[in-house]
């Protein structure tokens, strides 16, 4: 039985700039790493295909640089592609390409089917309002206006990623790093969604902090069996969670495979570098 992938990227491209007669023609592209050295375009994606498939975690690693962001940027519509496609596995987007939907049905989709933990808290948290309106918030954006539910549902979340309730009240910028994306967890899992995106979310916490909140994401994928897609460039934290990995460098895709696979026999030279720099 072939099992249908939950979501599905094809070639997507994303560049920024106009392009010129150098780069123009993928085949004869003569970039440096991914920016045309003649016009000063960018491409930070470049034929980016991949698979999710239900209740995994997928793993993307790669340096600063090699586009993982942008890409995710562009699923959670945060950015425009320059071409390609995506398919939600769901009746209502039944064989449509997420990128070409209207703005609306874009917003549905974030607000339904999708949830986003950024790098930066500033990102997905409002800093001014309170932990529980910020959950709230995106409830309300779900369609939700009972303003119990809304609570309960809140209350739940926040002690469910050890936010403690008396602090329920207080204002994100009042807390430390490591709370702030506990926040912004609880927050992106409100509307139960069946893909989770998660950008780079222990950059910058300590070490002891990021175990927590690895933790906390195993434990959330293992109790409502999301789909997660992880961004890194840190190889530890997707040895951790990920269960198939994808490997970037330079806008491109330059190898794939299960995790441990990938770990322990690394087929491309930029991905053993990495796996030794781990050893």
């Amino acid at each position: 039985m072939h099992e249908e992938p939950l979501l599905q990227v094809k070639h997507l491209n994303k560049q920024f700039g106009p392009g010129c007669s150098h780069c123009h023609q993928v085949e004869s592209r003569n970039l440096k790493k991914n920016y045309c050295p003649h016009c000063g375009t960018v491409y930070a994606c470049q034929d980016v295909s991949f698979e999710l498939f239900s209740g995994e975690i997928l793993g993307i690693v790669g340096e600063s640089g090699s586009g993982k962001s942008t890409m995710m940027q562009c699923l959670y519509f945060d950015a425009d592609v320059t071409s390609g496609a995506a398919y939600i596995n769901d009746p209502e987007l039944e064989g449509k390409n997420v990128f070409d939907l209207s703005s609306q049905k874009k917003r549905y989709i974030r607000n339904h089917k999708y949830g986003m933990v950024y790098q930066n808290p500033v990102n997905g948290l409002k800093m001014n309002f309170s932990s529980v309106g910020n959950i709230a918030e995106k409830l309300i954006a779900a369609g939700n206006r009972n303003v119990t539910d809304m609570e309960t549902t809140s209350k739940t979340l926040l002690e469910g990623v050890h936010i403690p309730l008396f602090r329920m009240k207080q204002e994100p910028r009042n807390f430390s790093g490591g709370m702030q994306q506990r926040v912004q967890i609880a927050k992106a899992l409100s509307n139960n969604p069946p893909i989770l995106f998660l950008d780079e979310v222990t950059t910058g916490l300590d070490l002891s902090v990021q175990a927590n909140v690895l933790d906390l994401i195993k434990n959330i994928q293992r109790e409502l069996g999301i789909s997660m897609i992880v961004v890194s460039h840190d190889l530890a934290v997707i040895r951790m969670l990920a269960d198939r990995t994808v490997v970037m460098l330079n806008g491109s895709v330059i190898e794939e495979g299960l995790t441990d696979q990938i770990l322990e026999d690394p087929q491309h030279a930029y991905t053993q570098e990495l796996v030794y720099s781990l050893l």
